[in-house]
């Protein structure tokens, strides 16, 4: 075990946890922006209900939920270490033109700690709601849900909450845009042939996604 550790507290093995959390982190956002795009539909709320009466029943999914909360903190602890050991080592930055470097890149700290802030501020209001809130329910099909539309509906009806979200998803941009890339380069993917697909695909991602996350909020606040 004694390897282990040693690999695991190394600079490579902590940009390696890093890499791969943030890639779990990734693909969770996919498979979260797929239930909550349900929120547009105009059915009243059904389809959205259904969907996350499912990811609080389904104890496969709900396994998978712990998971993702293990990945977070995993995530958030070990870019404090890093950004520790890496200014305990080198106090004295190099002297590195800022044209070598992208904005996100040079500020990933500060912008994983506004979307950590984010983080605690949405599970508030709509995770703890849904576990442990007063919810309504509704019936489909003769069967009973909880309404946790109704909530969502509520908190995008408020300009300040729907500001927050949306501003929050392009900090969220700017963190994918660097954190995708660097996690296939630490994993050693990088490679001159795949370099300009890698790219691109992170900046796609990191435009997309987010902007999709942040549709939400503004049609159901507009509506």
């Amino acid at each position: 075990m004694n390897w282990f550790t040693n690999f695991f507290s190394s600079s490579i093995g902590r940009k390696l946890v890093m890499a791969l959390t943030g890639l779990f982190l990734i693909l969770f956002l996919v498979v979260h922006l797929a239930g909550n795009l349900q929120l547009l539909l105009n059915d009243g709320g059904k389809a959205f209900n259904i969907y996350a009466h499912t990811m609080t029943s389904n104890i496969f999914i709900k396994i998978v939920g712990y998971v993702n909360y293990t990945m977070i903190l995993l995530h958030v602890i070990w870019a404090i270490w890093l950004t520790r050991t890496n200014k305990t080592s080198r106090p004295v930055g190099y002297a590195v033109s800022k044209n070598s470097s992208t904005w996100s890149s040079r500020n990933m700290g500060i912008l994983g700690t506004l979307i950590l802030l984010f983080l605690v501020f949405h599970l508030q209001g709509f995770w703890y709601r849904m576990h442990w809130g007063p919810i309504d329910t509704v019936s489909y099909d003769g069967e009973e849900y909880r309404n946790l539309y109704a909530v969502v509906d509520f908190a995008y009806s408020h300009l300040w909450y729907t500001a927050i979200y949306v501003i929050s998803m392009a900090i969220l941009a700017f963190h994918l845009y660097h954190g995708f890339g660097s996690a296939f380069q630490t994993l050693g993917l990088n490679h001159v042939k795949y370099n300009p697909v890698i790219k691109f695909i992170g900046v796609a991602f990191a435009i997309i996604v987010p902007a999709l996350f942040a549709l939400i909020p503004i049609v159901m606040f507009l509506n």
